[in-house]
């Protein structure tokens, strides 16, 4: 892999530095209590798996998502592929928090990583964790599916285990070095391993998750309480635009760095702007309940109805899982939204 030559522009800067002054600020404005971090934690982990998943083409909304993690546990398999991807993204995330500090970057913890994404992909389970074996060009479908051209044309299998090696060596060796800012190392990877796209399936997704680790590793520790899943998705036909732009000029002698890392970087910033926003919010004492997970929502509208309700009929008013119920009022009771009346089966709620 041929040394990157970047020359960013004063926008562009600008939004390194910012984003560098929220990293050096974190442990001061992380003043909320630990169970407001927690649950903060908990929304931006729901809205990270949804996106992640819905960008690559799944249909699950947060709050099937939520339903379907609080089940995860008990559940040995799951029914449909959007299901198997959600239980998969999210145990690779939990991984990385868990152990992204011994984690460094490698050929092993990558084919790791995705073996973990892959999990409960009946499908998949022939190349789970393995380098691909055929083709997997980027292409255009026509509305009934069917081929119609190839968009971008990755690196064949014969190729992809250099590139990767080559790949891998690079960011470890510039990150060591610091020979390019941390972000734009990053960056820099991100969109060559999709150039790559070194798996048979799931480069998408575990390419965020990717992202999270190497964002961690170098000290971004905010990164768990916003998701940046969310703001790509929100962005989806930019993010795109940007990956092609800079993907169809890295084969050339000068690559276009600029339009991906130009989008990665503002990303970034939404990122980084949107969990401050909450943070003022909270301490201020004004934590929006549009902030709240919608079956949290819902809770508080039953309440100011009923005045005092039981989990039975939360249950019966919601359509809610009564597991991932008694989650919702559990944040809800610690963060003193609504306040919890007696014990074991005589429990009931009000505001």
């Amino acid at each position: 892999m041929r040394e990157p030559k970047l020359i960013l522009g004063p926008d562009l800067v600008k939004l390194v530095a910012e984003i560098d002054e929220f990293k050096g600020r974190w442990e001061a404005l992380k003043t909320l209590s630990p169970d407001r971090l927690s649950a903060l934690r908990r929304v931006a982990t729901i809205e990270s798996v949804g996106s992640s998943t819905r960008i690559e083409g799944a249909k699950l909304s947060d709050i099937e998502v939520e339903d379907l993690l609080s089940r995860a546990i008990s559940v040995q398999s799951f029914k449909t592929r959007d299901e198997q991807e959600v239980a998969g993204y999210a145990e690779a995330m939990d991984l990385v928090f868990e152990v992204y500090t011994d984690m460094r970057l490698t050929e092993n913890h990558i084919r790791q990583l995705h073996q973990t994404l892959l999990r409960h992909s009946e499908k998949d389970s022939r190349h789970r964790g393995a380098y691909k074996t055929l083709p997997n060009n980027v292409v255009a479908l026509d509305a009934e599916g069917r081929e119609i051209g190839v968009i971008f044309e990755t690196a064949s299998p014969f190729d992809t285990p250099r590139e990767m090696e080559q790949l891998v060596s690079w960011t470890r060796k510039a990150l060591d070095e610091e020979s390019l800012h941390p972000l734009l190392v990053i960056a820099v990877f991100v969109v060559t391993f999709l150039a790559i796209h070194p798996f048979q399936d799931g480069n998408g997704r575990l390419s965020r998750v990717l992202t999270t680790l190497l964002l961690l590793r170098l000290g971004y520790a905010y990164v768990p309480y916003a998701s940046l899943e969310r703001v790509i998705e929100e962005n989806k036909d930019l993010y795109y635009k940007a990956l092609r732009r800079t993907q169809t000029t890295l084969k050339k002698d000068v690559p276009d760095w600029e339009p991906w890392i130009g989008f990665f970087l503002r990303c970034l910033k939404k990122q980084k702007d949107g969990l401050a926003a909450r943070l003022e919010r909270e301490r201020a004492g004004q934590g929006s309940e549009s902030e709240l997970p919608e079956l949290s929502l819902q809770v508080i509208k039953a309440l100011k109805a009923k005045e005092r309700l039981t989990i039975a009929q939360l249950a019966e008013i919601t359509g809610a899982n009564r597991n991932t119920l008694k989650v919702r009022l559990r944040e809800l009771v610690t963060t003193g939204r609504i306040r919890q009346h007696g014990r074991a089966r005589a429990t009931w709620y009000s505001l």
